[in-house]
């Protein structure tokens, strides 16, 4: 039942089990690849999808990527008053009317805050 594994027996071993890991690793860093790419293109195709009813609502996950700005930037924009909200069972929604509104009124602010980063 115990056998003692001689040197080049257990090199081989080694070898083989870092060799397969060296393949997951690859596999997992090119899955990785492709997620990031299809989520980029995913966001990118819903942006020019997400004008082209004035009535459909955005969540708070689907405005902060649009706008690139957090949760806590769109918190501020409502207790200021400058984006209009509806909440629905505890959610905040907004409709995509009153983000193009807000964007045209605001766009000067993000063009200055992308020239600062």
């Amino acid at each position: 039942m115990s056998e003692l594994l001689d040197k080049a027996t257990f090199e081989r071993w080694t070898a083989l089990i870092a060799e397969r890991l060296d393949n997951i690793d690859e596999g997992l860093s090119l899955l990785t690849n492709a997620r990031n790419t299809e989520t980029e293109t995913e966001v990118a195709g819903s942006a020019k999808d997400l004008f082209e009813g004035e009535e459909r609502l955005l969540d708070n996950q689907d405005l902060c990527l649009l706008l690139q700005v957090s949760k806590r930037s769109l918190q501020r924009y409502r207790s200021e008053g400058h984006l209009p909200y509806r909440m629905l069972h505890h959610k905040i929604y907004y409709k995509v009317r009153d983000v193009r509104a807000f964007i045209a009124a605001h766009i000067r602010d993000f063009n200055n805050d992308l020239l600062l980063k």
